[in-house]
């Protein structure tokens, strides 16, 4: 982010505002086999400070990460609780992996609250130190409770053994500010800032509900702190909502064994063949540690998968605008770009010597993060804006204000499609045009968010709540719905499913709604025509979202598992085999094993099972929530096909085709509306058949809900789970 001056004034200014308003001190355990053996307890209403106890059951059903975060926020609400009730939580957590630095890509912390987008449980991945750090000062996972009364931070000193609620009444809320803030005040020499790490969102968070956290990490080299962000389902907005400017850690011993782990030369040993196959690798596949993920751009539109004007199509000849050259002018190459100690992959991007052209900051000189392939896709190609400086700017404002920049993008193009179709007017909209191509327009409603003004107020409702809205000025609901696109109240992340029916229900059946994390098919599907019929593709929406979470669950990244690969492995395996990257699996046995030293585990089937048994506590927990049920696992139309007239002429010749081979329609002397409606039963019959397929998989009824006998088979049949499946499916097996 932008390299922010501190004086010695302002340190002291800060610090004398810092009233403490409970403390709570502790012997800082040392971590055992992967785990500190106690999570952190704030409650703000009351300024209570506990820890409690992590034992083994915890880790052996949850293991922790987000396994962590879901059993603790289940504990510490009920199906009646709002995203603002005082008794959500916002909960972080690593994972017992989490903090190893001979690996590459162990840095991930997840966060889980009740979503203000989708009402249900959310979770969020995300790099920088906190979680290791967090970890390494004593804690696997901190709850935060409660609404306070004034502004402030929440102190996690693991050098000194102490717990402070402080009041903060000085401090920045935008998180450029208050990251370089936090990082001055609490480091008594320059050396210790790269042992601190904060958790922030900004004004942005304050007026939306699409906002994100701020994870920071100390950039020694550049001698600036910088942010990763759990962007997905406004836990920015929560965390803002209890007056919670920052959370931090402390803590400057980190060693390579500060895991403790069981088997440390097995790490070691591992590690290095990994590092090696980075170096050799990357550069032939996909160049991670020079472009980052925005590599992808140019490949998704390629293959005609990149969203553009709110997902009508996927590909566009302006594209090339925003490819990855066209941001390297601001990278820097002076060393790895990792945000965990380690990490050879060093996705993590760095644009420098940036000057901002509008909002509060113009005129500034600033360094951002980024920019990622999900930004460039929703904030650029979604809404046509093919002006790579725009879409720059919009990252590092969308950071700072702490929005999360996917909901923003997609719920932004749909914006756009509804002005351009005359749902909505420049006098609906205070004046602003918001035509598909404009970037100026774009940053307005951006810094609307900001300053919780004007149109962009609505936009930052998202589009679930844009599109009751909408209705109101007389849109057809039906249009709204096949357009809007969102599931569970959660925006799309940026790719293009029309010809992916894998991946349509890879988004339709997320947990926490259409984010690719929980599986990516689109190739093995649409590309490779690896899955072709019913049953291959279910059991890839078993595999690969068990598969996944089970990073989430460990404090991992997943790109150093498939976006290098064995230069082997496409010859030695193919299909699903291929896209699992045994080599890897294996590596990830070796190292739960080494870490825990759980010899129980001894294969790939034996790290899904422990996905399963969250992932399908989490499914119950929507449940609980009141969704969770089939209904709530319908697609926009838009996500398995054209919508309008003007979408199927644009691959007519596609589509035509499609009703001949698959459907059996022979489509001459049809209008270009017959054919489409033709197509749409057609598509519409197929991801419905694909859904019982995916229920059956998982060992889930036709409605979705996990069976007795799945939730007992997976040793998860505690009272409430069976006491709320019950509820919903009259008792029945």
């Amino acid at each position: 982010m932008a390299s922010v001056e501190i004086t010695k004034e302002r340190i002291e200014k800060l610090k004398a505002g810092h009233k403490v308003l409970a403390e709570f001190r502790y012997e800082p355990p040392a971590v055992e086999k992967g785990y500190a053996g106690q999570s952190l307890y704030v409650n703000l209403s009351d300024n209570e400070i506990a820890a409690k106890p992590v034992d083994e059951m915890m880790k052996k059903t949850f293991v922790g990460g987000r396994g962590f975060d879901l059993w603790l926020l289940w504990n510490a609400v009920n199906g009646e609780t709002k995203w603002d009730s005082p008794e959500n939580e916002v909960v972080i957590a690593a994972g017992p992996i989490g903090g190893i630095t001979q690996y590459p890509g162990t840095g991930k912390s997840i966060a889980v609250s009740i979503s203000p987008l989708t009402g249900s449980v959310v979770d969020s991945n995300v790099g920088g130190y906190f979680g290791p750090l967090l970890k390494f000062a004593g804690f696997d996972a901190i709850e935060v409770q409660g609404l306070a009364n004034e502004e402030v931070i929440v102190l996690i000193d693991g050098d000194e053994g102490l717990v402070q609620i402080l009041e903060a009444p000085e401090e920045s809320v935008n998180s450029h500010q208050l990251a370089e803030e936090m990082a001055a005040v609490f480091a008594q020499k320059p050396a210790e800032k790269r042992g601190i790490s904060s958790v922030s969102a900004g004004v942005g968070a304050d007026h939306t509900r699409m906002g994100c956290l701020n994870f920071s990490f100390y950039d020694t080299r550049r001698e600036v702190a910088r942010l990763k962000q759990a962007g997905r389902g406004g836990i920015g907005t929560v965390l803002r909502h209890k007056k919670v400017k920052a959370l931090v850690v402390k803590y400057s011993g980190l060693k390579g064994d500060s895991n403790h782990p069981d088997d440390l030369e097995t790490i070691q040993e591992t590690g290095a063949r990994m590092h090696r196959e980075i170096y050799e690798r990357d550069p032939i596949m996909f160049e991670m540690r020079k472009d980052g993920t925005n590599h992808l751009t140019k490949i998704m539109n390629d293959y005609d998968i990149l969203p553009v004007h709110n997902f009508r199509y996927g590909a566009h000849p302006d594209a090339e605008k925003i490819y990855s050259p066209n941001f390297q002018k601001y990278f820097e190459y002076a060393g790895p770009d990792g945000c965990w100690y380690g990490c050879t992959m060093a996705c993590a991007k760095f644009a420098r010597g940036f000057t901002l052209r509008s909002g509060p900051y113009k005129g500034q000189t600033i360094t951002v993060d980024g920019p990622e392939y999900e930004t460039v896709a929703g904030i650029g190609a979604n809404c046509g804006i093919w002006d790579a400086d725009a879409v720059l700017e919009a990252n590092f404002y969308c950071d700072t204000y702490g929005i999360d920049t996917i909901s923003f993008g997609t719920s932004l193009a749909f914006a756009m499609e509804c002005y351009e179709e005359g749902i909505l007017n420049s006098e609906i909209t205070g004046g602003l045009a918001l035509n598909f191509g404009d970037g100026d327009a774009m940053l307005e409603i951006l810094h609307q968010m900001g300053r919780g003004e004007g149109f962009g107020v609505v936009v930052g409702q998202g589009i679930r709540r844009m599109k009751q809205i909408f209705a109101d000025y007389g849109a057809d609901p039906q249009f709204l719905q096949d357009i809007g696109m969102e599931v569970k109240g959660l925006e799309y992340s940026e790719y293009v499913t029309k010809e992916s029916l894998a991946q349509q229900a890879g988004y339709g059946l997320a947990n926490k709604g259409p984010q690719h994390d929980e599986a990516w098919l689109i190739f093995m599907d649409a590309v490779n025509n690896q899955i072709p019929t019913f049953q291959d593709k279910a059991e890839a929406l078993h595999y690969f979202p068990m598969w996944r979470t089970w990073f989430g669950l460990n404090g991992l990244c997943k790109l150093p598992w498939n976006d290098v690969e064995p230069a082997d492995n496409r010859t030695r395996y193919s299909g699903m085999d291929a896209a699992k990257v045994p080599e890897h699996v294996q590596n990830y046995v070796q190292l739960f094993r080494s870490v825990t030293g759980r010899q129980d585990i001894e294969s790939g089937d034996d790290l899904v099972r422990m996905s399963e048994i969250v992932y399908n506590f989490q499914r119950v927990f929507n449940l609980k929530m009141g969704y969770g049920t089939r209904e709530h696992d319908a697609i926009p139309y838009r996500s398995a096909g054209p919508v309008t007239d003007l979408e199927y002429e644009s691959r007519a010749e596609r589509y035509d085709q499609q009703l001949i081979d698959l459907v059996g329609i022979v489509p001459s002397g049809m209008s270009t509306t017959e054919k489409r409606l033709a197509l749409r039963r057609y598509r519409e019959d197929q991801y419905n058949q694909l859904v019982d397929a995916v229920y059956e998989r998982r060992g889930w009824n036709q409605d979705g809900i996990p069976t007795l006998a799945t939730v007992r088979a997976l040793g998860i049949d505690f009272p409430d789970v069976v006491e709320v499946i019950r509820a919903h499916t009259n008792g029945d097996e």
